[in-house]
């Protein structure tokens, strides 16, 4: 069974409110098995609504309509229903008597244009849930010969959601006839562009195109790395969660370590993981990401307990800066000192270049001082200085990642 969203409301075109409601609904329709291939956003616009909504029937067998229940002249939704159905509306008198108790309940008087919100489609039925002063809507209607049906809920999430959970999942899960459990994973790869990774997991891809379960598709998050969505469909969570770790393996053979974490790990999670399994402690030197990198880890280490601190400034190393040879020889220094100077296992030091180093522009120097052993590295970095820290400390994070991977 396909079932598409339409969102409605000009606010949403004109980016006055982002609309968090249809991909909430997307993901509580996977959740039961149900194929949403379309969200759409329309204006409060009689035509382009009604357009809209017929569009939306002729391609799937329920249309949740998101939006335009309010009282004012601009909230058409019922109006444009019906005109779908071919049917007049009919206001019902018993939903007039809970509105006005509902505006008496908080001490208000009710106007007379929430009257327009009990205005009901010819042969709807109304969603007994009713948080707030607009009924949902539950309205049968005939497209190319079948029968299919448009629910409509308020825009307000909180009202949306209350009728959602406690009518329309279950209605479209008897509709549907079908137990099926959509899932999704997502890996989470930093080191690797999005074409870089659609070229090595090409020959993947074309051979799950002609299986069609599971599924993967790519997503650019900026900062946070390259993510690789993985969708499967089955009858049942035990067999949906067997298909999704099965094509993980395959994926971690095919690309390794770039990568980092799955779903919503951060590599920040993921570092403060790897240290406490290995009983280890940290202590971070910023000489150019001004704090950042400090901040990220105390973000996610409330206590303390493993990041125990860090030193910020140009003479992270102890001494001026002018005393050391180069920007390796101050990300040294510095890993070192810091290490020392916070009782930590290992020290972590973010340099940037020094004008004398004869590096390209944007590069940092990363080293990580340890008990026995000594890593330094370096890596180039573009943008303006604040996404240049924000590269910088998610790299300087990727290199510790890959150290404590091995040891």
């Amino acid at each position: 069974m396909r079932c598409e969203i339409v969102a409605i409301g000009t606010e949403l075109l004109l980016g006055q409110i982002v609309d968090t409601n249809s991909s909430w609904i997307g993901e509580q329709l996977a959740l039961i098995g149900i194929d949403s291939h379309f969200q759409v956003k329309v204006g409060d616009n009689f035509d382009r609504m009604e357009q809209t909504i017929r569009q939306a029937l002729d391609r799937s067998d329920a249309v949740i309509c998101c939006g335009g229940l309010g009282p004012t002249q601009d909230d058409i939704t019922r109006e444009v229903i019906a005109a779908i159905m071919g049917v007049g509306l009919e206001r019902e008198e018993a939903v007039v008597d809970t509105i006005r108790e509902m505006f008496e309940s908080r001490g208000r008087v009710m106007v007379d244009n929430n009257r327009r919100q009990a205005d009901i489609p010819i042969g709807a039925s109304l969603i007994p849930q009713m948080p707030g002063t607009a009924p949902g809507l539950i309205c049968p209607v005939s497209a190319n010969g079948d029968d299919k049906v448009i629910y409509a809920v308020p825009g307000v999430p909180h009202e949306m959601r209350t009728m959602m959970g406690g009518t329309i999942l279950d209605d479209l899960r008897r509709r549907s006839g079908e137990e099926a459990v959509i899932r999704s994973r997502v890996l989470r790869t930093w080191g690797d562009s999005e074409s870089g990774l659609a070229e090595r997991l090409a020959a993947r891809i074309e051979h799950l195109d002609t299986l069609g379960n599971p599924t993967l598709a790519f997503q650019a998050s900026g900062m946070e790395g390259i993510k690789v969505r993985i969708t499967a469909k089955a009858a049942d969570e035990e067999a949906t969660t067997a298909i999704i770790g099965a094509e993980e393996a395959v994926l971690r053979e095919l690309i390794g370590d770039v990568i980092f974490g799955i779903d919503d790990q951060s590599m920040e999670v993921v570092v403060l993981d790897l240290l406490g399994q290995r009983g280890l402690s940290l202590a971070v030197a910023e000489g150019l990401t001004g704090g950042v990198l400090s901040a990220r880890l105390s973000e996610v280490d409330h206590d303390l307990a493993t990041f125990l601190g860090g030193r910020v400034g140009g003479d992270v190393g102890g001494k001026p800066v002018d005393q050391l040879r180069s920007g390796a020889d101050i990300a040294a220094e510095a890993a070192k000192d810091v290490r020392h100077d916070f009782g930590a296992n290992l020290g972590l030091a973010v340099i940037s270049a020094q004008a004398h180093d004869g590096q390209a522009p944007g590069t940092v120097f990363m080293h990580l001082a340890m008990d026995r052993a000594q890593h330094g590295g370096t890596v180039s970095l573009p943008g303006d200085r604040a996404r240049f820290r924000n590269y910088a400390v998610i790299n300087v994070l990727n290199f510790l990642r890959k150290i404590l991977a091995d040891i």
